[in-house]
């Protein structure tokens, strides 16, 4: 007998729940134009919360796997490194204060490190590339050791890499990116080929594959040559930066800080000085690059806290407006025995309803604006599927929230003078 009363209870609350959807639902499909300037306020909200989340996902993982071309166990060694907020007066402390990093101090760091796998240097500048008639201006002209190529994780596709013995030797060779090959050797063999880098000739050796474009910079527009030919060239070893990779990245840290050490110590500074170059790793510039977005994802928090308050309090106002409309109905369904939490159930589930379906149009507007942007545009953008369901939640939230004065004040109306008034 007990099991009978249970079960026709809870058929008539799961009633009551998809009554007041339905009921919601109708409503958003009769009153077009109410409703969307109802949600508007919810749609905003949702549409910002999701585009931003997009937008900081996206770029978190593009600068994981595109900025950053030191792979999880690569670190570099430069004369000045600044990360944080701008301070001019320290800047220009550093700039005073840091020596360029000479070659000497290279094969001293080389000759003497264990915890680091590879060690390379490199220097670069902009400069005019020619063959035959054809040229191409700013292009980076990079000096390298042997090895920058493999550190670097640049792959060859055509040809081979600078070798040890071109790089002792001066040899003018040269290793050229994918745009110089596309514009000088399109469906041609550039190997052997001689092009000039202003005015001195080199000759092809290899061609690297395509390393794409990072926020619409191409990362192919480069020309490598020896390093020991740079210098021949141009006489200036200012600019020279170390490019170093780990035995593993369980080791990152420990060999940072033995190559800290072992230039700290040639250049004999004290315990307590300051270090007077700069270092860092792949996980610098992406745990800097996140705590970028981070300010960016409290400010939008901020714009879409106001967005989804006006929200509600337009939901609120059109909920009353609703309980005001059926009032004569509530007093019918109050004296056919319907009980106060039946009443207050309904309109917080229309209520939550009404928001969510705001949030759902939110999400689909994010959506479209996400693609957009992403096939446009070179900023990447990538939703992730935790933001939908964020948004569609934070947006139900907000309309039980803002819902529950109206809906207490449905449950509360005395039936008989609920039915006095006209329909």
């Amino acid at each position: 007998m007990e099991h009978a009363l249970v079960r026709p209870l809870k058929i008539r609350l799961g009633a009551s729940f998809w009554e007041a959807t339905r009921i919601a639902l109708d409503s958003l499909r009769k009153n077009k134009l109410r409703s969307f300037l109802t949600l508007l306020g919810i749609i905003l909200a949702t549409t910002t919360l999701i585009a931003v989340t997009a937008l900081i996902h996206g770029m978190n993982v593009y600068i994981a796997e595109k900025v950053s071309n030191m792979g999880v166990d690569g670190f570099r060694i430069v004369r000045m490194a600044w990360f944080g907020p701008w301070d001019p007066k320290k800047f220009f402390e550093m700039d005073k204060r840091n020596p360029q990093i000479k070659v000497d101090e290279f094969e001293f760091i080389k000759s003497r490190t264990t915890l680091t796998k590879d060690l390379g240097m490199m220097t670069s500048r902009r400069a005019r590339v020619s063959f035959q008639r054809d040229s191409m201006d700013s292009v980076e002209l990079d000096g390298i050791t042997d090895n920058i190529p493999a550190i670097n994780y640049v792959q060859v596709d055509v040809g081979r890499a600078i070798t040890y013995e071109e790089v002792q030797h001066h040899t003018p060779v040269i290793f050229i990116g994918n745009d110089i090959r596309k514009q000088f050797f399109e469906n041609k063999d550039p190997i052997g080929k001689i092009v000039e880098v202003e005015g001195r000739p080199y000759e092809v050796v290899g061609a690297a594959k395509a390393l794409g474009s990072v926020f619409g910079n191409s990362q192919d527009n480069f020309v490598m040559i020896p390093i020991e030919c740079y210098f021949k060239t141009y006489g200036n070893r200012n600019g020279i930066r170390l490019i170093a990779k780990a035995v593993d990245q369980q080791h990152l840290a420990e060999a940072q800080d033995e190559a800290r050490m072992l230039l700290r110590a040639y250049r004999h500074l004290k315990p307590s000085a300051d270090d007077n170059f700069g270092m860092f790793a792949s996980e610098t510039l992406v745990s800097t690059w996140e705590r970028l977005t981070s300010a960016i994802a409290g400010m939008a928090i901020g714009v879409v806290s106001v967005f989804m308050v006006v929200g509600g309090i337009v939901i609120m106002n059109i909920m009353l407006a609703v309980v005001t409309e059926r009032t004569h109905e509530i007093g019918i369904r109050k004296s056919l025995g319907a009980r106060r939490s039946d009443i207050l159930n309904q309109y917080l589930v229309e209520s939550a309803t009404l928001a969510a379906a705001g949030g759902l149009a939110g999400v689909a507007l994010a959506w479209g604006v996400s693609v957009i942007v992403r096939n446009a545009t070179p900023v990447p953008m990538a939703m992730p599927y935790s933001s939908v369901a964020i948004g569609v939640g934070l947006s139900a939230t907000v309309g039980l929230f803002f819902g529950i004065y109206p809906a207490r004040r449905a449950s509360k109306l005395d039936p008989i003078e609920a039915l006095r008034v006209e329909r």
